[in-house]
């Protein structure tokens, strides 16, 4: 087994977690903040705009299992990499597309699925997704973590949420 981590940015984390969550060969995912200027930023500071945070989930993965590609498919899938500091009704740079790599070889990998995307993928503009140095990242409190799977019936969550499992489900059954 050999484990990796990358961390990806799409939106509201509660929308991504859930997801690559159900991906074999992902160990774990953590909801958090990256990209920023403050240290230890809370979800208050980051929503303000202001402290250069995205929110952020961090994939941790058997890359025996799953390769980075494979799981930057399923991102570039599952959100909108061509709209700029959004996804869907979440506004701010907060919620911008952005891949934070810790490797050249990540960063390589980052960006051939970016060129894979543009070229094959189901977006017809371009794609916005930043590739940005992974520096720090912070958990985001408690509440943040598995909030799907704890609050099934919130409603954000159920017309944000569903639509991107339905993607990954999609994935899964086209690879079989």
């Amino acid at each position: 087994m050999k484990t990796e981590k990358i961390v990806l940015a799409g939106g509201c984390f509660w929308c991504l977690e859930p997801v690559f969550k159900r991906v074999k060969g992902v160990q774990s995912v953590i909801c958090g903040y990256t990209g920023g200027t403050l240290n230890a930023p809370t979800y208050d500071d980051v929503c303000t705009g202001k402290t250069g945070h995205a929110e952020a989930i961090k994939v941790e993965f058997d890359s025996s299992e799953i390769s980075l590609s494979e799981l930057l498919d399923i991102f570039f899938t599952i959100h909108d990499p061509t709209t700029l500091n959004r996804q869907g009704a979440d506004i701010g740079t907060q919620y911008r597309s952005a891949i934070f790599y810790d490797s050249d070889e990540q960063l390589g990998t980052a960006k051939n699925a970016i060129l894979e995307t543009e070229k094959n993928g189901p977006w017809k503009k371009p794609t916005v997704t930043t590739l940005e140095r992974l520096t720090d990242f912070f958990d985001a409190e408690e509440y943040h973590q598995d909030f799907f799977t704890k609050n099934p019936s919130n409603r954000y969550c159920q017309i944000s949420v569903a639509p991107k499992l339905a993607k990954l489900e999609n994935i899964i059954n086209n690879k079989k």
